[in-house]
């Protein structure tokens, strides 16, 4: 069946960074959409990792020990150039880069529908990378307010933008396989920190010197590598054009209640109490899992100090200066190993979504979290490394598979025709777990601190209080109904719609000649640019995580 040719080409008139300039033509091959897809998420993925930047930043006065102001609040910490930062002050840029990429993804979910993956990638990069150069100016003048404005809120916006921009993307792409879809959409950002924690870790150690920790040169260093991915990414985006799908592939009507073959409107999409529970779904699992990794090398130091260097009599406290470089480079490994499972999760937990169903996944991730969490402290208390690691490796495979999961899981309740919307606006749970995780964590920990608590011990209480967020959302998802057909808009509403973007029901159907080729030559080495990266970062990782449990 034949197309017209300005359907598959779009206008060449287009701008550069225009919807209808990425409109994909005959001989086009679909598996080159998810490494652009992966060059930018693997970038931005980063604000994980950001993690290893705590401790160096609470010395970049003091250099080799931090320059403590007791009476220092955290209005004082915005402004001072005499005191070096705590743990929680530093720990606000964390929960700005999720308050902002949920605010972003729900502000202009609708218009990165309109204008398109490529435009929304390359504002992303210009964001992120722009605010992570931003965040570098505030580190030479050690004004932490600057540092907020330029990786938390600008970076923040790029993070936003540049998450949601593959999502909708490959569902059109992949509708044969939309959990996996999603969980390639979005894996690349969960393993954004396996590379990137110990890259900026040897680059810290490259830049440090007597009268600098090395944060700020390592800044502009990532920020320049990410533009130039980020930028490959955007120019590499396509759409597939009006009514493709893919060779030989027919859409198939299942018994499955909990998949819906209608479509809600965008404007509707959040009266429905289905959209709210799933958003606590979200929120709940988002806030247990995101405080963690935010103190992932923090915690690690703190809890296992000199045993992971082969001196368990050594305290935190008690290090020395070499030794808390080695626990730290240390920790750096197990904030990749986290960032291994995250990408892993993503698209393991996806991929069995479309075998088991997106609630009955849920489920896993709720009750095995639950007892993951709840048994933390034991494990801190008995020593056991390995239990410890593992437990938390699990738990990141599902926070990140909660992630990749949750885009199928609209489809399936809202269908497909507002899903990229639908999910920027659901993104606002990611706002709100970065704002309940992060200060739960690290204002826990501070006041466990106070009180004299051994570090090893200050993070027990806060583990039964992830525990407990895990058992609401349980309770959320169990609440998840299939939606009544009084919101779903009628065939002539979704034809109408569809008519307005080239997309008729009426217009011809078909693979068009697009999609083919698999992973051919081009493809291939598509991936190979996103691979050897992904595989460095795999190859460090397994090296710290070797050394953790030697």
């Amino acid at each position: 069946m034949s197309v017209s040719t300005e359907t598959l080409t779009g206008g060449y008139g287009a701008g550069l960074l225009d919807r209808e300039r990425i409109i994909a033509k005959p001989g086009f091959n679909r598996w080159l959409v998810p490494p652009a897809a992966l060059a930018i998420h693997l970038c931005i993925g980063m604000a994980y990792g950001f993690s290893v930047f705590w401790l160096p930043l609470t010395k970049s006065i003091g250099i080799t020990a931090p320059v403590a102001c007791p009476d220092m609040t955290l209005a004082t910490a915005l402004f001072t150039t005499s005191c070096d930062w705590r743990v929680s002050d530093l720990g606000w840029m964390y929960t700005l880069f999720f308050v902002l990429l949920g605010s972003s993804a729900a502000i202009w979910g609708g218009w990165l529908e309109r204008a398109g993956p490529r435009k929304a990638g390359f504002v992303a990069a210009c964001c992120w990378c722009g605010g992570i150069v931003l965040a570098a100016i505030g580190v030479i003048f050690h004004q932490l307010w600057l540092m907020w404005i330029g990786a938390g809120v600008i970076g923040g916006i790029g993070l936003g933008l540049g998450y949601i921009s593959p999502v909708s993307t490959l569902i059109k792409w992949f509708p044969d396989r939309r959990g996996m879809a999603t969980g390639m959409a979005i894996m690349g950002f969960g393993g954004g920190a396996m590379i990137g924690a110990p890259l900026a870790n040897m680059l810290m150690n490259t830049f440090k010197s007597d009268t600098s920790v090395g944060v700020w040169q390592t800044f502009i260093v990532i920020a320049a590598i990410y533009f130039v991915f980020m930028m490959g990414g955007a120019f590499g985006y396509r759409i597939p054009p009006a009514g493709w799908r893919p060779e030989g592939w027919q859409p198939k009507v299942t018994g499955n209640a909990m998949i819906t073959h209608g479509h809600v409107h965008l404007r509707d999409a959040h009266k429905t109490p289905q959209f709210w529970l799933i958003w606590a779904v979200l929120t709940l699992n988002v806030s247990a899992g995101i405080g963690v990794i935010g103190m992932a090398s923090p915690m690690l130091q703190e809890i296992f100090a000199g045993s992971l260097i082969g001196v368990p009599e050594l305290k935190f406290a008690d290090l020395s200066k070499e030794q808390l470089a080695a626990v730290a480079a240390i920790a750096a490994g197990f904030t990749g190993l986290l960032s291994l499972f995250n990408i892993g999760g993503r698209f393991f937990w996806a991929s069995l979504s479309d075998k088991i169903g997106r609630k009955n996944t849920y489920y896993v991730f709720f009750l095995l979290g639950i007892l993951l969490y709840a048994s933390a402290p034991w494990a801190a208390g008995i020593g056991s490394k390995v239990y410890f690691v593992a437990a938390f490796c699990v738990i990141l495979s599902m926070y990140g598979g909660g992630f990749s999961t949750i885009p199928a899981y609209l489809a399936d309740i809202f269908g497909t025709q507002f899903v990229g919307a639908i999910h920027g606006r659901l993104l606002t749970a990611w706002a709100t777990a970065g704002i309940i995780g992060p200060v739960v964590v690290n204002y826990i920990r501070e006041a466990q601190i106070a009180a004299g608590i051994p570090r090893a011990q200050v993070y027990d209480f806060t583990m039964y209080i992830l525990a407990g967020m895990l058992a609401l959302g349980l309770i959320a998802n169990a609440l998840v109904r299939p939606l009544s057909d009084k919101w779903f808009m009628s065939d002539d509403e979704v034809a109408a719609l569809q008519a307005k973007t080239q997309a008729s029901n009426a217009g011809p159907t078909g693979s068009f000649g697009i999609g083919k080729g698999g992973l051919d030559g081009k493809a291939l080495a598509a991936w190979a640019v996103i691979g050897l990266p992904i595989l460095w970062g795999v190859w460090i990782t397994l090296q710290k995580t070797f050394v953790l449990f030697s």
